[in-house]
C-alpha cells in the first residue's frame, strides 16, 4: 500500500538565525563567503560550497574587536544550518597572522576597570568558541599567519589545522595581564604533552610551525615564500637538521648571523599561499567524500573530550577574567597598546612583585610605578 496519502509539507526552511549585519569587507570586520566546492583539477561542484570565515584586521594582526566576535559566532553559526556547506574554513586577512587574539585597544580603552562590561564580552567570547566546536561542519584552520593568543585558542577549537611555514604560535596571557582560559588551558593538553602544554601556556615563547608539527599541535605546514619562482622554505627556522649535539633542533629558530641572513632572504621572497589553499583543497574534497553523517558523528565525538574541560571552566573563567580587569589585565593590556609611546610592552614585573611582597595597596598609584612611561 502506498504512504502518498500521508499529507507532507516539502517545502525547504529556512534555518539560519542571522543575516549578514555582522559581516563586512572594510577592515575591521569579519568577512563571510561561500565559496564553490572545486575538485583537485579545479571542476565546480554545483550546489555544494565551502563556507570561508575570515578575520578582517590586518592593521592590528587580525585581533577580533567585539564586533568581528559577533560576525564570527553568525558566521559558524549559518554554516553549520546551510545545508549546502561541506566545511568551514577559519583563516585571517593578509600573510602576516591569523589571529592574535582579543583587540588589546578596546581592552585597554574600555574594558579595563569595567568588569561588568568585560563580563558580557567574555559571554560573546565563549559564545565564539562555542560557535566552532559546535559547527556540523568540519572546520579547517587556515594558518596563514601568528596564531598567538585567543587566535591559539581559536585555531584548537578547530578541528584539523594547515600552516604557513612562516606562522608562529603561543600564547601571551601571563605577560600581559591575563591567562590563558579561554580555551588553551582545557584544549592544548590534548594536543601536546601535558609539559609541552604548561610550557607553552605559561612562559608565552613562539614555537615555529615545523615545530608545533611534529609536537602534533597540527596537521600539515606548507612553504609559501617563493623566490625566482622557485619555493623557499622558511629561512628563519631550522629544517635542515633533526639533531645536534644530543638535542632536537628541527624547527627551532635560528640565531645570530643566520637569522640576519635568513630575514635578508625572507625580504627578497615574496608570499604565494597556493600550496596553502591547495592544502585547504585537499582536505574539503576529501571530506566531500565521506558520508556527512558519520563524518560529523565522528568529529563530535572527537570534540567532546575538548569540550568536556571547555564546558566545565568556561563559566568561572568568565567570572575571574572580568574581576581581573580591575587589576593585571589594566596594567598588561595598557602596557601592551601603548608600546608605541613607551617603547615596552610588559610592566616592570620586578617592581609589581615588590608592592606584592609590600602588602601594597592597588590602585593608580601603584599601577603608575610599574607602568612604562612615555618616551
Amino acid at each position: 500500500m502506498s504512504l502518498d496519502w500521508l499529507p507532507r509539507d516539502n517545502e525547504l526552511k529556512e534555518h539560519a538565525l542571522h543575516g549578514s549585519e555582522h559581516w563586512g569587507t572594510e577592515a575591521p570586520c569579519t568577512v563571510y563567503e561561500k565559496k564553490p566546492l572545486t575538485s583537485p583539477s579545479g571542476e565546480v561542484v554545483e550546489g555544494l560550497y565551502v563556507a570561508w570565515v575570515r578575520l578582517n584586521n590586518p592593521a592590528q594582526y587580525n585581533s577580533y574587536t567585539t564586533e568581528m566576535v559577533k560576525g564570527v559566532i553568525a558566521g559558524f553559526t549559518n554554516a553549520s544550518l546551510d545545508r549546502s556547506v561541506v566545511a568551514v574554513v577559519f583563516t585571517g586577512t593578509g600573510d602576516r597572522a591569523f589571529c592574535t587574539g582579543g583587540n588589546t585597544t578596546e581592552y585597554s580603552e574600555y574594558y579595563s576597570k569595567r568588569p561588568n562590561e568585560y563580563g558580557e564580552y567574555m559571554d560573546l567570547f565563549n559564545a565564539m568558541v562555542d560557535s566552532v566546536l559546535n559547527c556540523k561542519k568540519p572546520v579547517i584552520c587556515r594558518v596563514n599567519g601568528m596564531r598567538v593568543a585567543g587566535g591559539q585558542e581559536l585555531g584548537t577549537a578547530c578541528d584539523i589545522a594547515v600552516a604557513a611555514d612562516t606562522a608562529i604560535f603561543g600564547q601571551a596571557g601571563p605577560r600581559h595581564g591575563s591567562a590563558a582560559v579561554g580555551g588553551i588551558t582545557d584544549f592544548l593538553p590534548w594536543f601536546l604533552s601535558i609539559e609541552d602544554a604548561m610550557w607553552s601556556t605559561v612562559t608565552c615563547e613562539l614555537w615555529s610551525a615545523y615545530k608545533m608539527k611534529t609536537k602534533g599541535l597540527i596537521s600539515k605546514v606548507v612553504p609559501v615564500l617563493r623566490k625566482d619562482g622557485e619555493w623557499v622554505r622558511n629561512p628563519l627556522v631550522r629544517t635542515d637538521t633533526y639533531v645536534e649535539d644530543g638535542e632536537i633542533v628541527y624547527g627551532e629558530m635560528v640565531t645570530g648571523e643566520a637569522a640576519r641572513e635568513a630575514k635578508g632572504l625572507v625580504k627578497a621572497c615574496t608570499t604565494d599561499f597556493a600550496r596553502l589553499d591547495a592544502a585547504v583543497d585537499e582536505i574539503t574534497w576529501k571530506m566531500a567524500h565521506l558520508f556527512p553523517g558519520s563524518l560529523q558523528m565522528s568529529i563530535d565525538m572527537v570534540r567532546a573530550k575538548k569540550k568536556f574541560f571547555w564546558d566545565q571552566a568556561k563559566l568561572a573563567a568568565r567570572h575571574w577574567l572580568a574581576a581581573n580587569m580591575m587589576g593585571e589585565a589594566f596594567l598588561g593590556f595598557y602596557a601592551f597598546s601603548t608600546r608605541k609611546q613607551t617603547g615596552e610592552d610588559v610592566i616592570d614585573f620586578l617592581k609589581y612583585r615588590q608592592q606584592i611582597a609590600q602588602g601594597s595597596l592597588m590602585g593608580d598609584e601603584a599601577y603608575e610605578e610599574v607602568l612604562p612611561k612615555p618616551q
